[in-house]
């Protein structure tokens, strides 16, 4: 028997699930939160159910909101079930379903007037966002660039703002006019010191509106840094599927992800916050370390693994990890050239962190692809990979792996596996990145000439050699035969 997912029919599903034993009709908005994705929904959205399940932060209920095309339709499909989510975690021992209420509305997606109106509220305390690494208008230096058509739009017309930043300027401009006390804005998104990048969009913004309230946004707006982490794949028909058969429930949109959940916060919060750390938030003074650890060990090392399995024709991220080659390539760059860069973790011990990344990945029930992983690799190699080449030529180190996985990315680019099937565009930039691999076949310092995306690190001699010897070798060779070469020394 299935049954449909809703309010009315939350008691009926306890036997299938866990489902919250608070009363939702007392729920009270605290939070607008846009970006209302899967992310979100398995990891803040998840953290929150948990504290209203402990009877606590009550006041700290979601509002949704969206300004992407696609969020019309993510708001319709929750809209249709009362705002529940069906959250799945899996890993190869079983699996657990747990429906989350803490959403309590969606605003209309990219109803300029209807966001910035509900954010300009005074019990709105915090203003959250989940909008991807490339949601943030940054130049090929990772500054944030006022020139961007879209921000130079909305400075030119800030009372219809179309960007998320636009949003939060006009309700801190109308909160500041009102004499209410600023909302917090709080990323949480996979990018080096988030809080920072979106402190630098929100201000500069600001400040081609109207200098003075770019000023009071800097002096009175707290932007904490976070370090978020679950692996949290998309939602197909293969799981709409799962979680009718195997649990009864049938949920438009349910979210699959793995157990493992991390959240790192500096505790920045003049407005209050929720006592997430009752739920097993960690407030630090500095997440910059935690950061660190999680952007180079794990995002860096789906990067190393990507690419590689894309050409391989691997499907899925676990099958990945159960491949030799590309299980030995990440063991060894991992313990030579990534590990080695990061610095010491309060409370933590690196080594004992990468086993755990590495038994994440290998988890065979959480249904990640490799074509996930392999996405927007113009703007994830210059934040998960390229530093850490650039730490290792300072040090003097090498950087052979490094230059192997920069080498599958490009080989990747070119668009076709090692078995001749078409790989169909995979980057926002496919159509600039795929005829300069194409000339990188003869040419491979034409790969590295990208500025915007290897910067120095492209001119590096050594670096250029170790690259222009791994892809050369990719091409005559094919990628089994230098993964092998890699993986035995």
């Amino acid at each position: 028997m299935t049954t449909r997912l809703s309010a009315e029919t939350l008691a009926t599903l306890a036997d299938r699930a866990d489902v919250p034993g608070y009363d939702r009709a007392a729920l009270r908005p605290g939070i607008v939160h846009i970006g209302v994705g899967n992310f979100h929904r398995a990891h803040q959205a998840v953290y929150l159910d948990r504290l209203f399940r402990a009877g606590l932060g009550h006041d700290w209920a979601l509002i949704g909101a969206g300004v992407m095309p696609g969020d019309a339709a993510m708001r319709e499909t929750l809209a249709a079930q009362d705002y529940l989510t069906t959250v799945v975690e899996q890993d190869a021992d079983g699996a657990h379903a747990t429906i989350t209420a803490g959403m309590i509305d969606f605003l209309p997606a990219g109803d300029a007037e209807a966001i910035v109106d509900r954010l300009s509220q005074a019990d709105i305390r915090i203003a959250s966002m989940t909008i991807t690494e490339g949601g943030y208008y940054l130049d090929s230096d990772g500054h944030f660039d006022p020139t961007h058509p879209a921000i130079a739009a909305d400075a030119a017309n800030p009372d219809a703002p179309k960007t998320v930043f636009g949003m939060l300027v006009a309700a801190l401009a109308r909160r500041r006019a009102a004499g209410v006390q600023p909302f917090t804005v709080m990323s949480c998104d996979n990018i080096p010191h988030n809080g920072v990048v979106a402190r630098a969009a929100v201000t500069g913004l600001a400040r081609q509106i109207d200098a003075d309230l770019g000023e009071w946004i800097s002096a009175n707006v707290a932007f904490p840094n976070g370090m978020v982490d679950r692996i949290t794949p998309a939602t197909g028909d293969r799981e709409r599927a799962d979680v009718k058969a195997s649990f009864g429930i049938d949920d438009a949109w349910p979210v699959y992800c793995e157990p493992f959940t991390q959240w790192v916060l500096e505790d920045n919060f003049p407005a209050g916050r929720p006592p997430l750390e009752e739920v097993g938030v960690q407030f630090v003074p500095d997440v910059t370390p935690y950061e660190l650890m999680k952007i180079r060990i794990l995002n860096g090392g789906h990067a190393v693994i990507a690419y590689p399995a894309g050409l391989l024709d691997i499907h899925f991220v676990h099958e990945a990890m159960e491949h030799p080659l590309v299980r030995g390539f990440l063991a060894r760059i991992e313990a030579e050239e990534i590990v080695p860069t990061v610095p010491p973790v309060p409370d933590t011990d690196l080594n004992e962190y990468y086993q755990l990344i590495e038994g994440r990945f290998a988890n065979p029930k959480i249904g990640d692809t490799v074509r996930r992983l392999c996405l927007d690799g113009s703007n994830r190699q210059p934040k998960f990979i390229i530093p850490t080449i650039a730490d290792r030529l300072t040090a003097g180190a090498g950087v052979e792996g490094l230059a192997l996985e920069s080498a599958l990315w490009c080989r990747y680019c070119y668009g076709e596996t090692e078995s001749g099937a078409e790989i169909a565009p995979n980057d926002p930039n496919w159509e600039r990145l795929q005829p300069v691999a194409r000339a990188a076949k003869d040419d491979p310092a034409a790969w590295l000439a990208m500025e915007d995306i290897y910067g120095a690190v492209g001119h590096d001699p050594r670096f250029a050699e170790a690259f222009a010897t791994a892809l050369n070798a990719l091409w005559s060779d094919g990628v089994v035969a230098v993964l092998t070469r890699y993986v035995n020394g």
